[in-house]
């Protein structure tokens, strides 16, 4: 058809294909804002999850390690399940590497634990880490606690951490390894363990984690742990 016969676009077509493209920017953009959990589920969402022995992982320590490294979330010393492990197929665990430069979470299970997950991509969880930290301190040698960030520019770690003055351990999940292995849906998510690393609960969200909630959160989290050390004496 010539050029001068062809009908002009409707405008209903042009709306429509501009609504279209909104809405896959709108999806990317939530996508962007949670973190992607292969293994399906979110931590804490599920009650059936409390009494769950909680994976073992080591990160680099956000203030004196080496960011360039990613975490260690291997469970055993053998890549495979053959009994013995087949000559090559060794690994070290992640609780076995060495400590400089890194936090292991196993070294934190003697006492009632929180971990709280963050990162900056579209989110603003930092209020929620600074409540965590100003609970901490009035937890010292009671309960354990540790921040975890996930995928954030390691620059922007270390220059977090510094900045707002954070007292707790900070560690750095490059790579996203710890987020998986742990089901992080979104930010904050925070995990609350009795000692010995068994989960009580999770919470995910700013909205159920304000600092009058934290404080609650963590001694109900305390008192639980004292009880459960009362029944299992």
């Amino acid at each position: 058809m010539p050029a001068e016969q062809r009908p002009s676009p409707r405008p209903g077509r042009r709306y429509s294909t501009f609504v279209g493209v909104a809405f896959l920017v709108l999806i990317v953009v939530a996508t962007l804002n949670t973190i992607r959990t292969p293994g399906g589920g979110t931590l804490g969402a599920s009650e059936d999850e409390r009494g769950m022995a909680l994976p073992e992982f080591a990160v680099p320590n956000a203030r004196t390690g080496p960011l360039d490294k990613d975490a260690n979330v291997y469970q055993d010393d053998c890549s495979t399940s053959e009994n013995p492990c087949p000559s090559g197929a060794g690994r070290t665990p992640a609780c076995e590497i060495p400590r400089p430069g890194a936090i292991r979470v196993c070294d934190l299970f003697d006492r009632p634990l929180v971990i709280s997950f963050w990162f900056t991509r579209g989110a603003d969880c930092l209020p929620t880490q600074d409540a965590v930290d100003r609970v901490a301190s009035r937890y010292r040698g009671r309960v354990n606690f540790l921040s975890i960030d996930v995928r954030d520019d390691p620059s922007d770690v270390r220059r977090i951490a510094d900045e707002r003055g954070w007292k707790i351990p900070v560690g750095y999940d490059r790579d996203g390894a710890v987020s998986d292995l742990y089901r992080v849906g979104g930010c904050p998510t925070v995990a609350f363990a009795y000692p010995g690393g068994i989960l009580d609960f999770a919470k995910i969200g700013a909205d159920q984690l304000s600092p009058p909630q934290l404080g609650s959160d963590v001694q109900r989290l305390l008192d639980q742990s004292r009880e459960r050390a009362r029944e299992e004496r």
